[in-house]
């Protein structure tokens, strides 16, 4: 009796020692695309996990695409007035506040601290360094490669641009910001799969388009570079 009961046990703890790791995995999987969009609120807004600032996100840009393209109102006009109205408002509340003892309006002091100015401008001479360096490359380098995936993206850019104009392509981006994280995290394993797939497959036309034509188009050697 004590035997076939050890058995059944053991076999227990091995299932449940297999489904673990199941689970772990599946939780990576999970948390992956979180860390991946920073791990912090954005990431939980992208991911619909603080579903009001999602909401909130989602009903602006609807409105302020409905105000600015169907309806069309103008959007230097429309700024001027709700600041004109804010700032109204704001000198009306400080006004009867004084008169009649109340307390002024909640307003934080608004100021930017330089380490907030220093954040911004690392990122900015990173992005422009990469900017500077393709330029590089294509100009001076001569790097055929390069130009020609530059030349592509932007041919890209002004072909989505001839479909679309700014506002209704930035409405775009911000539902496309809103769903695609949420999809990948949910499909996560099959979506791998397929851009696994589909990226061997570029990789392969990029390699007998390299074969093909651009290792026989005549390129300046190392000396003649350096010559220059």
């Amino acid at each position: 009796m004590i035997r076939p009961v050890l058995a059944v046990l053991r076999t227990k703890k091995r299932n449940s020692a297999i489904a673990r790791p199941m689970g772990d995995s599946s939780l990576a999987l999970g948390t992956s695309v979180h860390k991946a969009l920073g791990g912090g609120s954005v990431a939980d807004v992208l991911l619909w996990r603080k579903w009001r600032g999602g909401a909130v996100m989602l009903v602006s840009a609807t409105t302020m695409w409905y105000l600015f393209e169907v309806a069309g109102y103008n959007f230097l006009t429309f700024v001027a007035n709700v600041l004109l109205l804010l700032i109204v408002i704001l000198f009306l509340w400080a006004k009867s506040a004084s008169l009649l003892n109340r307390p002024l309006p909640p307003i934080p002091n608004m100021e930017i601290s330089e380490r907030t100015i220093g954040i911004v401008a690392d990122e900015l001479q990173i992005w422009l360094n990469c900017v500077l360096s393709i330029a590089h490359d294509i100009s001076i380098g001569r790097n055929l490669k390069v130009f020609l995936k530059v030349a592509l993206s932007l041919w890209f850019v002004s072909f989505i641009g001839s479909l679309f104009n700014f506002l209704t392509l930035v409405y775009i981006g911000v539902i496309l910001i809103l769903s695609v994280p949420l999809v990948y995290e949910k499909y996560q394993p099959h979506i791998d799969e397929k851009l696994s797939v589909a990226h061997g497959v570029f990789q392969e036309q990029c390699r007998k388009l390299d074969e093909t034509v651009l290792s026989k188009l005549p390129l300046p050697s190392n000396k003649e570079k350096k010559m220059q």
